[in-house]
């Protein structure tokens, strides 16, 4: 251990030695520090005398410790949390490596001795400190830790209610004083963990000896594993109050929605229920209302193709449909469009199952097929109410598809979604429900098809040489790519190491011309296919994707992926 640390280190001194900051730089410092209750290394880089990274460097060069980029930092997720959660954020602690001589610890103030003496005890190895920065080590702890422990000690004290000789589950989940019930603190810990995250989805599925948890983020499931299986009860019944629906029924799937608020979050969440094996298995689409409608220009379109599909919903008449699977972002981009269109001079209905964003001046109509209102039922009260611009929230039967292209013909701008692989396959599509060539080729304006891939992640990029069967690929795809440089993700505490980092849309735009619409009329599907190539604003979403990784946004096996979903069958 370095004997400076038995001595007091004079923090304003040694700036001061150094020319960092001048004397009444630290009197007001010194005053931040008694007024506020910070350390004065802490009220100095608040203040902005000095930065963050300077001063720690200072610190370092002075004790001998080294300062650590966690940014560009190798972290073992396994290793870290070899340290307890709750110890970590009590010392702001992270385990970063296991040497010979011990274990290198980044801590927000390795000057601490009681600190490093408690870390020893605790490892019962010798502790190497390393000065890191705060934010960035309070940042990874939240990701890496991701409130599993605090999860756990709740469930566990949630089992330890359920296990009572004489309980009432339904007193236990709805009970009036229920702020700090074990099942409440759970839940709140739970969707605090979702939007950390920013979770699309969270699934509750009990099993047979186990509660399995697992959260949709950029598309793929995230999972963590509960014990305590008796939990799942409680939960789903208090779900069930939020949502408004019948706890006792668990037979028949339900559907609910409620709203919650949760790190300055406005969440609205959409809740599906089904009877499975061990009990109820509960899905709830999680939806941001804090962060606004998505702008045209934040969907991460091309510019020439938002200028043109901005252009095209702007036209008095005609059907624009906006194609894709299930997640693609199809509902994102029509509230987008809506929301430039919503303008006070034009009269915008939709038919929406479910509504999912509440726009001002919109009237939007929850489809209910229980009581009978189908789409098909508010599309034609919708016509009656003199429309200017209809939004169809999917097109899923002739009768629906017939009536918006009609609506189309007569004059209304008519928006809409269907489930195909691409844009070509769209106006098939429509014809395949049952509806006449006739209306399809006089009413169809253009089709947006779209995918979202996931993002490299920002702090892990690097280099990625394609190997021949890539090449290979590649060349299939555009002569002369193989040879370009492209990256991927290593995979750091940022992204989970999964090498990936939040999500972009790619888009296929097919505008109808002269010649698809002759080529729709004579049914010629080649004809069609070759006629589309060729038109000014189509450019495949294979294409689009590996646009994005030339310039390093995503990587060559997201481009695969893409490729190999428009291969197979439409949707």
């Amino acid at each position: 251990m370095d004997t400076r640390l038995n001595r007091k280190v004079r923090i304003g001194d040694l700036l001061l030695e150094k020319g960092l900051i001048d004397e009444s730089q630290l009197k007001l410092a010194l005053y931040e520090q008694k007024r506020s209750g910070k350390k004065l290394g802490k009220a100095i880089t608040d203040l902005g005398f000095v930065t963050e990274v300077k001063f720690l460097a200072i610190m370092s060069d002075y004790f001998g410790y080294p300062f650590i980029d966690l940014s560009r930092f190798r972290l073992d997720s396994i290793l870290i949390q070899k340290l307890p959660e709750t110890q970590a954020r009590r010392y702001r602690a992270l385990l970063l490596s296991e040497e010979p001589e011990g274990m290198l610890v980044g801590l927000a103030d390795p000057t601490d001795l009681m600190i490093i003496d408690d870390l020893q005890r605790i490892l019962k190895k010798p502790v190497l400190p390393a000065f890191v920065q705060e934010q960035d080590l309070l940042s990874i702890l939240d990701n890496v830790y991701r409130r599993q422990e605090q999860m756990a000690s709740i469930a566990g004290e949630l089992e330890g209610e359920l296990q009572s000789s004489d309980f009432d589950i339904n007193a236990i989940v709805s009970g009036s004083d229920t702020s700090e019930a074990p099942v409440v603190r759970l839940l709140q810990s739970l969707f605090e963990d979702a939007v950390q995250v920013k979770a699309s989805d969270v699934h509750i599925e009990p099993e047979e000896t186990q509660l399995r948890i697992r959260l949709r983020v950029d598309g793929e499931l995230q999972e963590q594993i509960m014990k305590e299986k008796r939990v799942a009860s409680a939960l789903v019944s208090r779900l069930k109050i939020m949502s408004g629906l019948d706890i006792s029924e668990k037979r028949l799937p339900q559907d609910g929605r409620f709203n919650i608020r949760v790190r300055n979050h406005n969440i609205d969440v959409r809740l599906s229920t089904m009877p499975v094996q061990f009990g109820e298995s509960v899905v709830m689409r999680l939806l941001d209302q804090s962060g606004g409608i998505l702008s045209m220009a934040s969907l991460g379109m091309r510019a020439a193709i938002q200028k043109r599909f901005e252009y095209l919903i702007t036209r008095p008449h005609g059907l624009i449909l906006v194609t894709g699977p299930t997640g693609s972002g199809k509902t994102t981009t029509l509230y987008a469009g809506l929301t430039q269109l919503n303008q006070a001079e034009k009269k915008i209905i939709t038919a929406e199952d479910p509504i999912e964003y509440r726009l001002p001046r919109i009237n939007q109509v929850q489809v209910n097929t229980k009581v009978g209102l189908e789409f098909s039922t508010v599309l034609r009260a919708a016509l009656r109410q003199d429309p200017d611009i209809v939004l169809i929230g999917e097109m899923r039967d002739q009768e629906t598809a017939e009536i918006g292209l009609r609506a189309a013909m007569t004059g209304h701008m008519v928006l809409s979604t269907l489930h195909t692989n691409d844009a070509l396959s769209a106006p098939a599509r429509l014809m395949d429900m049952g509806v006449d060539t006739y209306l399809v080729a006089s009413s169809l304006r253009a089709v947006l098809a779209q995918r979202l891939i996931k993002k490299l992640c920002p702090h892990c990029t690097q280099p990625y040489d394609a190997d021949i069967q890539e090449k290979a690929w590649l060349e299939t795809m555009e002569v002369g790519c193989s040879a370009q440089a492209y990256k991927h993700g290593r995979g750091c505490h940022h992204c989970h190491n999964t090498g990936y980092q939040g999500r972009i849309g790619i888009y296929e735009l097919l505008e109808m011309n002269s010649d698809l619409i002759s080529a729709l009329r004579s049914n010629d599907n080649q004809a069609f296919a070759d006629a589309a190539v060729k038109s000014r604003y189509f450019r495949s979403l294979a294409m689009s994707a590996l646009d994005y990784a030339r310039e390093g946004v995503t990587s060559l096996d997201e481009v695969f992926r893409v490729s190999a979903t428009l291969e197979g069958e439409d949707y």
